[in-house]
């Protein structure tokens, strides 16, 4: 495990996300890969199939970490319609909106969605989220402008509001 730890780490931190998660994700890719052990196939090499199984766990993670924010905005959603309860014509047009941005978001390309949802939807900082994908502020900060310029191109300058 030893020789393995920083590979792993720097792995689990392309793959999935911030540093506190891709700890998580290469401390469970070891123990997936203990547990699978008796399916490794003899002779092959073994740091690729352990790296393999860190990434994919860091990726889960990731995933589920798009899960848990998607659940977080439809719970603030709920929170919004609480206080004063608007109008189902409003409830309709917000929906209508949010729908439209998460489409917009959905269409941009890997590197344009992971930075606008780590910046946005996780609302992690930038020295975070440049941690999480591996890359320097300066390019965080250069990626999210332009990310940003792409969505509002999608969905319309008056709904993308930043």
């Amino acid at each position: 495990m030893r020789a393995h730890q920083d590979i792993a780490f720097r792995v689990a931190c392309l793959a999935g996300g911030s540093a506190a998660e891709a700890e998580e994700a290469a401390q469970e890719g070891f123990v997936k890969a203990w547990r699978a052990l008796p399916r490794f196939r003899a002779g092959a090499p073994f740091r690729p199939w352990l790296l393999a199984i860190v990434a994919n766990e860091a990726r889960n993670r990731r995933r589920a970490a798009g899960r848990r924010a998607g659940l977080a905005l439809r719970a603030a959603e709920l929170a919004e319609r609480d206080p004063g309860t608007p109008s189902p014509e409003a409830q309709l047009l917000t929906a209508m909106r949010r729908d439209a941005l998460l489409a917009a978001l959905r269409e941009l390309d890997e590197r344009d969605r992971a930075v606008l949802t780590c910046r946005y939807l996780l609302e992690l900082s930038e020295e975070e989220t440049a941690a999480a994908l591996g890359c320097r502020r300066g390019t965080v900060k250069s990626r999210t402008s332009r990310a940003l310029a792409r969505l509002r191109e999608r969905v319309g300058a008056e709904e993308v509001t930043a």
